[in-house]
């Protein structure tokens, strides 16, 4: 039996993205609880030549949009990187799931075929197969923000664990 493309994507981010969505609400909860100031959570970061929680997360978000629209062939929405937020964090993850949503899975149709090219042009341009971008870039990348993004926020405290980080399992 063979896995579309569509059931290998969109489902994974989905599930990832609401749980991210999940353990962001907690972190908010926990400085809400805790009386931090909100900055210091998004702000945070493992290390200081890291990023920041708050960029972790638009990066993850960008992964998570960026990969299911290339591999089905449509243009990848632009996001302005202007969360400051809580708030604005969840309404860029439901702007990303609501984008990745859309998409059908007949528009994967000849995906594991069809040529990726990031940075066209540059001396950074890097050309996969779909089947590559995904299985060898696009997962890697994404699930090492969206795995930052907890660390950092269960450093700082918030109360978070295995099951919160794995989600709900999507049907």
């Amino acid at each position: 039996m063979t896995i579309s493309f569509y059931a290998a994507s969109v489902p994974v981010f989905k599930q990832a993205l609401l749980a991210l969505k999940d353990i962001l609400a907690k972190a908010e909860a926990h400085a809400t609880a805790k009386n931090i100031d909100a900055d210091a959570l998004l702000k945070a970061r493992l290390f200081p030549d890291m990023l920041m929680l708050t960029r972790q997360v638009q990066i993850a978000a960008d992964f998570a949009k960026g990969v299911p629209a290339r591999l089905a062939g449509v243009d990848v929405p632009p996001y302005d990187d202007n969360e400051a937020s809580f708030a604005d964090l969840q309404a860029r993850l439901d702007k990303t799931l609501a984008f990745i949503e859309a998409l059908t899975p007949a528009q994967f149709d000849g995906a594991a075929e069809r040529e990726i090219v990031l940075r066209p042009g540059t001396p950074k341009e890097k050309r996969f197969s779909g089947q590559s971008y995904l299985l060898h870039y696009g997962l890697q990348h994404f699930f090492f923000h969206v795995t930052t993004t907890y660390d950092i926020l269960r450093h700082n405290g918030v109360e978070i664990g295995k099951a919160d980080y794995i989600g709900t399992v999507a049907a």
